[in-house]
């Protein structure tokens, strides 16, 4: 009886070895963001294991506010990766043949919403087995920093900080001395995997080129800073020649203004002037007033004329006067003469004189 007990036990046991089984273990992955994440799911099918193959991995978010998700699928010899938006596109099937046993999948363009624990299950009846893989995305230290805060003088506190951008924690710092030496202050060994070096009295001895290297789970970044520690400079001569600058900064700005409102008051002026109208200036003379005085003249002329030197008188002194000016003489309003009766003129003195006619281009007739 018990020798047929271990052969049935015996005969269970070989049954179940032989049975579907996922060979890969299960790990916990850290990968850069932006990287791809290769995870491991191979399997080995039993003789007993004649049913459909499905292949599924589901992933629970780390966030543990959510179910699983299935994010891709094999069944009926088809594959379906359109159930995780946001891993739409980015999830495959690392084998051509999942079928040869190989579920193994990548994930491509990790973001931090990748973080989580992915399940590979796999079925074919009445075998089914199922493995854990722990995917975690970290970035990388990037954009690192080293500069000096604080004045590089002998006698100075200041600092040497190491900063990098961006980075995931933890992260592990380390300050090297790349010249000289190439052997740290011993003051400063303490500090070696710090962000921050505190430099307490500085001397000349420091001086020299440092390298900072930061790191995290997935890569590192470095950067250089060159520490130059000189003697005090003259504060005094510094101050003073700031002020002096200040100073004439001043002034000459003082000076572009006083100029502008000095221009300003004189274009101002030189408006009002040529607006003025000036009342102590008589107004010039018409061509008119000019024209009836030449006029005038003439019939002066005519009248102390007797008719024997009339024929001597020259036309051409008629033509003095531009005809266009004598033309256009506007014709003022006068008075007519008073009549006076010829023998009172006789007994006047007065002497008869013969004018002559005048045709209209201006011709004695």
């Amino acid at each position: 009886m018990a020798l047929l007990l271990c052969f049935v036990l015996l005969y269970g046991v070989a049954d179940v070895t032989r049975g579907l089984s996922i060979t890969t273990p299960e790990q916990s992955i850290d990968k850069a963001k932006g990287e791809t994440a290769y995870l491991p799911c191979k399997f080995t099918l039993g003789p007993d294991d004649h049913g459909p193959l499905d292949i599924e991995w589901l992933i629970s978010p780390s966030d543990n506010q959510k179910v699983d998700q299935v994010i891709i699928l094999y069944s009926g010899d088809k594959i379906y990766d359109n159930y995780y938006p946001d891993l739409k596109g980015r999830v495959h099937f690392t084998s051509n043949d999942v079928t040869s046993g190989d579920a193994s999948i990548n994930v491509t363009n990790l973001q931090l919403s990748d973080i989580g624990t992915y399940q590979c299950k796999v079925k074919k009846a009445p075998g089914v087995a199922n493995k854990k893989v722990l995917l975690t995305v970290l970035v990388k230290p990037s954009g690192t920093r080293c500069f000096v805060d604080g004045s590089e003088e002998i006698g100075n506190d200041f600092k040497l900080k190491c900063e990098p951008k961006e980075g995931s924690l933890p992260l592990r710092y380390e300050w090297q001395k790349l010249s000289d030496t190439q052997r740290m202050p011993t003051p400063w060994l303490a500090e070696m995997t710090s962000p921050v070096i505190s430099v307490k009295n500085a001397s000349s001895e420091y001086s020299g080129t440092y390298s900072c290297t930061v790191q995290n789970r997935v890569g590192s970044d470095q950067c250089m800073l060159r520490l130059d520690v000189v003697p005090p400079s003259n504060r005094a001569g510094t101050i003073a020649g700031a002020i002096i600058g200040t100073l004439l900064a001043l002034v000459f700005i003082g000076a572009i203004l006083f100029c502008c409102h000095r221009k300003r008051r004189e274009e101002k002026y030189e408006k009002e002037v040529h607006h003025d109208i000036r009342e102590d200036v008589p107004p010039p003379k018409s061509r008119t007033s000019t024209a009836r005085s030449y006029i005038g003249s003439n019939h002066s002329s005519l009248g102390s004329m007797s008719p024997s030197n009339m024929e001597g008188y020259s036309k051409t002194q008629y033509n003095q006067v531009p005809s266009e000016d004598f033309e256009r003489a506007p014709q003022s309003p006068t008075l007519a003469p008073a009549k006076v009766a010829a023998p009172n003129l006789s007994r006047m003195g007065a002497v008869p004189v013969m004018i002559p006619a005048q045709s209209k281009d201006g011709s004695i007739v």
